[in-house]
């Protein structure tokens, strides 16, 4: 199931007993373990615990879930760094009965809930507890989205803040925020607020509000030269020096960009 589903279920108030959130995009994860804190323990934060399984055996904590609430009508449990789901497990001081895991996840109690959050590229499928989890638990598969995907989750984002946005701005979402979904959905609620509710987005306005990212800012500095803009050029970075950029890599990427203008040209002389 997609941390789409997930989330919809949770604001409908349709609450699981067991939730297996696994991916490597930190931002849907910190999406769906938000949104189960705030329907199942918003009010009663003293039944929320924490665990790292790296650091405590998974028999311990299921232990926990079958410990009546002190307040509220349920626990919430959330575990996280489920080594035992991996290919090759890391080595602890201490062993995981999975097996402990296997039987409560097939018999969960009514007045807890079980997060186990695997934020890991990959876990082994052939393993018995992963394809429990994955037959018993509300999964959210939290992988990122693939490239070919991410200017329609752009436009989908967009129209949810209700704003419209001119083609090249889309452009400088995609090439400068698209790796990093958190950033991304903060500028947008930015110039969301900006143009107001129905408001447009113009690239001058986009360039004017949007944070620079050191990514972004050294290819506007590569701009800002090849255009002789001094001014500019000498404003974006004093940026970069901001960001702790090293001035030798800028100096390289400069260089490596002149090189490519030049085999572009000679290219071009010989047909």
């Amino acid at each position: 199931m997609s941390y789409v589903k997930v989330l919809e279920n949770l604001k409908k108030k349709r609450i699981a007993p067991i939730y297996f959130i696994y991916g490597s995009e930190n931002y849907f994860i910190e999406k769906v373990r938000t949104e189960i804190i705030r329907q199942v323990a918003d009010e009663h934060r003293e039944n929320l615990t924490m665990y790292n399984l790296e650091e405590i055996p998974i028999q311990e904590v299921i232990q926990d879930a079958e410990t009546y609430p002190f307040f509220g009508e349920r626990n919430l449990i959330i575990a996280t760094n489920p080594v035992f789901l991996k290919s090759k497990p890391d080595k602890l001081t201490f062993e995981h009965d999975v097996e402990t895991l296997a039987n409560y996840i097939e018999n969960p109690v009514d007045y807890s809930v079980v997060v186990i959050i695997a934020a890991y590229e990959k876990i082994d499928e052939r393993k018995k507890i992963s394809k429990t989890l994955k037959k018993y638990a509300e999964v959210a598969n939290c992988d990122p989205i693939k490239e070919k995907d991410i200017q329609q989750w752009i436009h989908n984002m967009v129209e949810q803040h209700d704003i419209t946005l001119d083609q090249s701005v889309y452009s400088i979402i995609e090439n400068e925020l698209s790796t990093n979904l958190q950033i991304l959905e903060v500028e947008l609620e930015k110039l969301a607020l900006y143009a107001g509710q129905g408001g447009h987005i113009t690239k001058e306005i986009a360039e004017t509000l949007i944070s620079p990212t050191p990514n972004s800012s050294a290819l506007r500095l590569v701009d800002a030269v090849i255009e002789k803009n001094l001014h500019r050029a000498i404003s974006i970075f004093k940026e970069l020096e901001v960001m702790k950029e090293d001035p030798i890599a800028l100096i390289g990427l400069l260089a490596f960009q002149f090189r490519t203008i030049l085999s572009v040209k000679l290219l071009k002389q010989k047909g």
